[in-house]
């Protein structure tokens, strides 16, 4: 039965809905945590304080919240934001004049994204180093 899911629920309060619509985030979930393992080239992590196993449980929360926070104000998944990002590079150049540091220009779908995550614009020119004599 292509389709057609059978759901179980402990909570008789939730409409078939809600508990569809619970699962379906769930599914969201799982896909940016994969996503966000394969961004980050994780491994396995192994901590023995207690500590430090909250702090990582934390940190990675944190991350898929703003994956998840990302996705939702652009409407666009996480690959396809990062794919864009990932096109933006900064170069080093040196000359008689000195060094400087700059970003290449932003495109259309770039400056979309930073407007839709209301993130401003980063400088062009990130440091300019005159030559000395």
């Amino acid at each position: 039965m292509t389709g057609k899911y059978l759901l179980r629920c402990s909570d008789p309060k939730l409409s078939a809905e809600d508990i569809a619509l619970g699962y379906k985030q769930l599914l969201e979930v799982e896909r940016g945590w994969r996503d966000m393992k394969t961004t980050l080239d994780l491994r396995p992590v192994f901590h023995r304080r207690e500590d430090r196993i909250r702090a990582h449980i934390l940190l990675c929360w944190l991350a898929l919240l703003l994956i998840r926070v990302a996705e939702t104000s652009t409407g666009r998944t996480w690959n396809t934001i990062r794919t864009d990002i990932d096109r933006l590079h900064i170069g080093v150049f040196t000359g008689p004049a000195g060094t400087f540091t700059q970003r290449t220009e932003l495109a259309q779908p770039q400056k979309t994204l930073l407007a839709k995550l209301k993130v401003t614009e980063p400088p062009r020119i990130f440091d300019a180093t005159p030559a000395t004599a």
